[in-house]
């Protein structure tokens, strides 16, 4: 496909600010019940299961899915599908995570809450360091992909795309708060589910496949490869830096908290099983490019391109840009949501109310919030005005959520730790899996960083360790 676009400039503007004035109308209108603090935080604490299951699914469907799977697929091949579908481990296994945090904080607010009470302040302070800058490159690989999809299927500058997609999300989180991000959620994952669906369906309709495996056979072999050594090394590397996401970062563990008792680990295990397929669908759409004829002069636009090309070959025309338009920008406003608020709930209660001990008065609580929420946005913004390929802008992260992995279970389950012998492997974990990024691959540096943390919290476990306090918890069980 050349450089023609699927829907004029024009379209594209008025398709994003449609959606856009929707989410802020409904943020504003489910932000009413937002009167305290807590209840813009945590919705109340009353989140149900399929609201919950949702917001969970939708906010782990980001750009990154929809967007860099197809670039995996189109560089790994078919297993560089897999891997990025190994993510859903995450979230399976946070379902059990999330019972266990519960019990053990249950007026629990945020993920710092738990680091600060296992960890001490040095810990507290070097996560909620790792958090933040794992926290800015999601947010900056998601404004990325905006910049990219409006380029691709409207010829939109990538600035002018990135900049319109950043201030709608930022606009509708800061009038309702978690209220507001939990039930545009709820939206978003019905239309991303009957999109990706619709569009799959497509692309099979369209694929030959015993051309499309003649093709690749002749033309992309390495694709089939079934022991492509980085594939393969991906798979892992991927899976691992899906573990280290969710299982320490604030978005999923206020998700855990806003939950009614009893919710989370159902809304979890059930969001994971939705989400599995999806990036595997999304991969699938790349390796059509070669047997279909598709040219793809920029890696970042893969997934919108080819499947922009099967419907209108389908005979979609037009149609087709808008909708793949709507489902993928739902996709990113469900992820850059969920960070904005997790972002600024961890500034608000663990930076500003915690490591500086300043009080946040109740009446000033949401103007301050909003302050903030806005800061968050302008950093995203000037990080990704450089335009860096999505891969970088993400994987850079990987090792350093990789190194808490180890700390977060053993934090959870263990009744006591080394905590010296702990964050030391963090740090290690970090430094060792930044310089593997650089030196060798970003597909090995997860693995590096989640392997050394893991060795030092192994034996954190039975080299001098010392008891958790029994008042760290309301209700300690072992």
């Amino acid at each position: 496909m050349s450089g023609a676009t699927s829907i004029s400039p024009t379209t594209g503007w008025l398709i994003v600010l449609g959606l856009g004035v929707l989410w802020v109308i409904l943020g504003m209108f489910w932000g009413r019940n937002a009167k305290t603090s807590e209840g813009f935080i945590l919705a109340g604490r009353n989140v149900g299961l399929s609201l919950g299951s949702a917001t969970a699914m939708a906010t782990w469907v980001t750009s990154n899915t929809t967007m860099l799977a197809p670039v995996l697929a189109l560089t790994l091949g078919v297993w560089g599908m897999v891997a990025y579908s190994t993510a859903s481990f995450g979230l399976l296994l946070f379902a059990p995570m999330a019972m266990r945090i519960c019990r053990l904080l249950p007026e629990g607010h945020t993920a710092g809450d738990f680091f600060r009470l296992r960890y001490g302040r040095v810990g507290w302070t070097l996560f909620l360091l790792i958090t933040m800058l794992y926290s800015l490159s999601w947010l900056v690989s998601m404004a990325i992909a905006g910049g990219d999809l409006l380029e691709a299927l409207a010829g939109i500058p990538y600035l002018q795309g990135m900049t319109l997609i950043l201030v709608v999300c930022v606009l509708y989180t800061l009038f309702g708060g978690l209220y507001a991000v939990i039930g545009t959620d709820f939206i978003q994952s019905l239309i991303i589910l009957v999109g990706i669906v619709l569009i799959g369906g497509l692309v099979v309709a369209q694929l030959d496949f015993d051309d499309a495996y003649t093709h690749m056979r002749t033309q992309q072999p390495a694709l089939l490869l079934h022991v492509m050594p980085a594939a393969l090394l991906a798979v892992f590397n991927n899976m691992l830096f899906g573990f280290g996401e969710v299982f320490h970062n604030n978005v999923w563990w206020s998700r855990a908290f806003a939950m009614r008792p009893g919710v989370a680990p159902k809304a979890f295990f059930l969001s994971g099983l939705l989400w599995f397929p999806i990036p595997i669908a999304a991969g699938f759409i790349a390796l059509a490019a070669g047997p279909l004829g598709i040219n793809i002069a920029e890696s970042n636009q893969t997934g919108p391109l080819v499947a922009t090309t099967v419907m209108q070959t389908a005979g979609l025309g037009a149609i087709a840009g808008v909708l793949i338009l709507v489902v993928l920008f739902c996709s990113m406003a469900s992820s850059i949501d969920s960070l904005l608020a997790a972002t600024s709930d961890l500034l608000l209660k663990d930076v500003h109310g915690g490591l500086l001990k300043r009080e946040l008065p109740e009446q000033n609580f949401r103007k301050i919030t909003g302050t903030v929420i806005l800061i968050v946005g302008a950093v995203t913004w000037l990080l990704a005005a450089p335009h860096w390929p999505i891969i970088e802008a993400l994987f850079i992260s990987g090792p350093l959520v990789a190194s808490l992995i180890w700390p977060v279970i053993g934090g959870l389950f263990w009744r006591g730790i080394n905590r010296p012998l702990v964050l030391t492997g963090i740090v290690l974990g970090c430094g060792l899996g930044v310089w593997a990024y650089f030196n060798i691959g970003w597909f090995t540096a997860s693995l590096i960083g989640a392997a050394v943390s893991m060795v030092f919290t192994l034996a954190a476990r039975w080299i001098a360790p010392t008891p958790f306090p029994r008042d760290a918890t309301e209700n300690q069980t072992a």
